[in-house]
């Protein structure tokens, strides 16, 4: 997996101004002596597209619930537009929310779902059938309303999602891992068409999801969670190419993590492991001497022939596995003094197992972190 950034194709949403649309500050929620929030404090801007990226149990969902109200704080403060939110309920915030199970009623028609909302919050029938009419044109879906939800595919059930959500103009637009559900093509399909949304319409999203993937693909900024803790903010390319800390160099993307002692070696700075394995680096953060990990991104690694290795920093090894992935083969090279194999994603396709190869990289390109993290 590369670390290309396909919104930033894709006529970003402009950030209106430096003052958030949600803050959390402190933010704690303890369900016994468990934190499932330990002590988060987030800044989120204005329409932005902000991911919570994490494994399960990491916190992301329990945040988002917090936002929409349907989780109180245990410590800390939310707040919306500079306003607490501590004794507001869930109703007065103006958020729009999409769970994975969408939550859509299968009795009703799709205009029925849609309008239920703004019937809730007796609204005319005229503005009704004006709201309803203008997010299916917005979802790309206008001549579905009288059908029923069981008649529609997954990936118009969530375009139906999507448009009742937004249909009473939330300022926030919440997003439980809506996709999860969906198979690989139609998550692909409704991650572009996210980024299209977002592009044309006035909303702050925040999006909770585990795929690395989507969240690289979405967002303008991603927060990854680790136990109940943010442990990194920035964007994607900041997420991919320089991790704070081996939790996220090993969550997001497939690196390979090899720890040792920094030395500097001269030009170049090196990470030496116990075996006397040396990872040329461009730099040391914390200088020499110290224990860190450096990660090789799998996709950023060439594989040769030894009589083709060119650069000074390699490592020789065999190759241990070959499989076949469609756009690339994935390789595994057995490294001498290295416990695990170098996991490698390349194209070259004339290398088989057991030919003797040189794994070779650009010292830029590898993300150094404190062994025990920032």
């Amino acid at each position: 997996m590369g670390a290309s950034d396909p919104r930033r194709d894709a006529a970003p949403a402009a950030v209106a101004s430096d003052r958030p649309i949600v803050e959390l500050v402190g933010a704690v929620k303890r369900y016994g002596e468990v934190a499932a929030i330990a002590g988060v404090d987030l800044q989120i801007r204005p329409r932005e597209l902000f991911t919570l990226l994490g494994p399960s149990g990491s916190g992301k969902t329990t945040i988002l619930r917090a936002i929409a109200g349907l989780v109180d704080l245990t410590e800390g403060r939310i707040l919306i537009d500079g306003r607490d939110m501590a004794d507001v309920p869930t109703f007065e915030r103006n958020i729009g929310m999409v769970f994975q199970s969408l939550a859509l009623f299968p009795h009703m028609s799709v205009f029925d779902n849609i309008a239920f909302p703004l019937r809730m919050r007796r609204r005319g029938r005229a503005e009704i059938a004006r709201r309803v009419q203008e997010v299916l044109d917005m979802v790309r879906l206008p001549d579905i309303g009288r059908r029923r939800v069981h008649e529609l595919s997954g990936g118009q059930q969530q375009r139906v999602a999507l448009a009742r959500a937004l249909v009473y103009d939330p300022k926030l637009l919440l997003l439980d891992e809506p996709l999860g559900a969906l198979d690989k093509r139609l998550r692909e399909e409704m991650q572009l068409e996210l980024v299209r949304l977002h592009g044309e319409i006035d909303v702050t999203i925040i999006n909770v999801t585990h795929d690395q993937v989507e969240a690289l693909m979405l967002s303008d900024r991603i927060g990854v969670m680790e136990e109940g803790r943010l442990v990194q903010v920035g964007t994607p390319e900041e997420i991919y190419r320089r991790p704070a800390t081996r939790f996220v160099a090993e969550f997001v993307g497939r690196a390979n993590l090899i720890d040792g002692v920094g030395e500097d070696g001269g030009d170049r700075c090196r990470v030496v492991t116990p075996s006397g394995v040396a990872v040329t680096v461009a730099d040391l953060p914390g200088g020499p001497g110290a224990e860190y990990t450096a990660a090789l991104r799998a996709e950023l690694i060439d594989l040769r022939r030894p009589d083709e290795a060119s650069w000074p920093h390699r490592l020789e090894g065999t190759v241990a596995l070959r499989v076949f992935e469609g756009e690339s083969l994935y390789y595994e090279v057995s490294v001498p003094g290295l416990e695990r194999p170098l996991r490698v994603a390349s194209r070259r396709r004339d290398l088989a197992v057991g030919d003797p190869v040189a794994v070779e990289w650009d010292p830029e390109e590898v993300a150094v972190v404190a062994a025990d993290g920032p």
